[in-house]
């Protein structure tokens, strides 16, 4: 048999001996051109006179242009495109290998074994082509087919994806459940699939979908074809699992969920049947199928009794059923609301106790919310008020003195301005523009002014009352004193002082008589034996209970005393005290 044409085969048929009578001729048929196209299957049958007597059956499989025989002899082979397949990145590379005048067609197409073949993209071109393919497009099924634009031109085809381990990922993606009313279901993927399939439980907790086996058997699954489920009614919690040939798990969809809603709190009651009408009855949990009446601390156990007695009252919902077995659903609702029920009951029992334990402890209960009341308002006025200290700088050690004092003032707190912490400020504005603000915030505010008489300041004010303006000595840049003196004095003469001023002065280093009594006016404080009083006075109404009060005057008297001592101990202070006596306060 040889190949003269592409459309005609030269086929020689000869009769053996054995198939004669003795004495008759052997002979032979010879077909010039036998119509057969290439890489089909010929059939020949051949017989005897009288018919039928002797018969030869031949099948012979003719080769196609990938046969080097064949593709040196026929023309139409010559120009046939040849294909190669090459992985580019993600991408998949399609090369076609033809001269450039040759034009050829080019079709991809899904060669399932299971029906006809499905085309899905055609078409003609000219010269060398290279074709890019998408890696999410490629499946095993995908096939390549070309052909010359010639009159009978045989036609290659390849199918380069059958083992790729992308393609057969691929049409696991791509395959879908679709659910056929009323209860049937059908897999569509573009390609065949070696899987099984069998219906799984999905509890509403999580955790994996557990298959109802050996009740409902595997079945293999014929894609792209209707399929029945063996039930009497669907259920949100019943899914289709489908398992590779490999036993791996690889589709699984609840069905019902758009047309039956959301997962339920159901519990599956499995009921087997064995031979002369043995039955169990065990209920489907994730540790396995727990028989409901024993004494295990699953929820099914302990709810054995009234599941049993749900499913006899005819409560349970039956899914299936049939010689081996049965499938029920039983609702949990009416369990779980019973189960928050006694929490509310308990959470109303611990109100009452804890309501009852207030009205026996109602005194102390009052006590405690008063003095919590009373540290927040004390906490909340006290950042709100402002003093403004004003002192006669005498020496560096009554300096430091008074800066102990402004710093323990802050800790209760209080908003605190002395002429010592704003020094750049005084240069810049001058001391009596610099008290005019500062007294000006201070009154606007509520706060208090405080005047820290030393003998230093003592003399000051007996230099003012008795001439009306100081004599002439050396005051530094910074002495706001003296220069406050040309205000204060006119609001003590007018009346004004009381609940804006308040006076102080420290133990050991000044006689409350040495004060001029024009300043005994306002409240007058010896530091530190009455830091409480003093303290209670700047802060005004919302100055906290006498114990807390005390608390904080202790405080301030530990953050004093260090430089109270050293101010007793330096070598000026017996000079200083020389205006300390009765007789100092009768010089108005």
């Amino acid at each position: 048999m040889a190949y003269p044409t592409a459309r005609c085969v030269l086929l020689e048929v000869r009769v053996p001996a054995a198939l004669v009578q003795p004495g008759q001729s052997v002979g032979s048929v010879v077909f010039d051109c036998f119509e057969a196209a290439l890489g089909t299957e010929v059939q020949i049958w051949s017989y005897t006179q009288p018919r039928y007597q002797k018969e030869v059956n031949l099948t012979l499989q003719l080769p196609d242009c990938r046969g080097l025989e064949v593709r040196d002899s026929i023309q139409s082979c010559w120009a046939l495109p040849w294909l190669s397949v090459t992985a580019d990145g993600d991408d998949v590379l399609l090369v076609l290998d033809v001269s450039e005048e040759q034009s050829f067609g080019l079709s991809l197409y899904w060669n399932q074994v299971q029906g006809p073949i499905k085309p899905w993209w055609h078409r003609n071109l000219t010269g060398p082509q290279t074709i890019t393919l998408n890696h999410t497009d490629i499946v095993p099924c995908l096939c390549v087919q070309a052909w010359t634009l010639e009159p009978d031109s045989v036609r290659t085809n390849i199918c380069p994806f059958r083992k790729d381990p992308r393609a057969h990922r691929n049409l696991w993606q791509a395959a879908r459940l679709q659910l056929l009313p009323p209860r049937g279901w059908r897999l569509d993927a573009p390609c065949s699939l070696p899987a099984q399939a069998t219906l799984c439980w999905q509890a509403l907790g999580g955790g994996p979908c557990q298959p109802l086996v050996p009740l409902l058997p595997r079945e293999n699954v014929t894609v792209n074809m209707a399929l029945e489920f063996p039930l009497l009614k669907g259920h949100p919690n019943l899914c289709v699992q489908q398992v590779s040939s490999w036993k791996k798990l690889q589709l699984q969809e609840c069905l019902w969920a758009d047309s039956l809603g959301p997962l339920k709190d159901d519990m599956l009651l499995v009921e087997t049947r064995g031979p002369q009408d043995n039955r169990s009855l065990c209920a489907l949990e994730p540790s396995g199928c727990t028989p409901l009446l024993n004494r295990a601390s699953t929820r099914a156990a302990r709810l054995g009794e009234q599941l049993l007695q749900d499913l006899r009252s005819g409560q349970c919902l039956q899914l299936w059923d049939d010689d081996l077995g049965a499938l029920w659903a039983c609702s949990m609702d009416k369990y779980i609301h019973q189960r928050w029920v006694l929490v509310w009951l308990a959470c109303l029992l611990f109100a009452a106790a804890l309501f009852l334990l207030l009205l026996l402890k109602k005194d102390h209960v009052k006590g405690w919310l008063r003095l919590l009341k009373e540290d927040v308002r004390a906490g909340g006025t006290a950042r709100g008020r402002a003093a403004l200290l004003l002192y006669s700088a005498d020496d560096a050690g009554f300096e430091r003195l008074v800066g102990a004092l402004a710093s323990a003032l802050c800790q209760l707190p209080l908003r605190v301005a002395v002429d010592l912490w704003s020094r750049r400020e005084l240069s810049a504005q001058g001391p009596l523009a610099w008290f005019h603000a500062q007294r000006r915030q201070t009154v606007q505010e509520g706060g208090t002014v405080v005047l820290i008489f030393s003998p230093g300041a003592v003399a000051l004010c007996h230099e003012w009352l008795q001439d009306g303006a100081p004599a002439p000595r050396a005051h530094g840049p910074h002495d706001a004193f003296a220069a406050s003196l040309s205000c204060v004095l006119p609001d003590f003469l007018q009346g004004r002082a009381p609940g804006r001023y308040v006076g102080a002065y420290f133990d050991r280093l000044l006689h409350r008589d040495a004060v001029p009594a024009l300043f005994r006016t306002v409240p007058v404080f010896s530091l530190p034996s009455q830091l409480p009083d003093f303290l209670g006075t700047l802060q005004g109404p919302g100055a906290p209970r006498p114990g807390r009060l005390g608390e904080r005057a202790e405080q301030v008297s530990r953050a004093l005393q260090p430089a109270l001592d050293s101010c007793l101990r330096s070598p000026g202070t017996p000079g200083t005290a020389r205006g300390m006596g009765p007789e100092a306060g009768d010089r108005t």
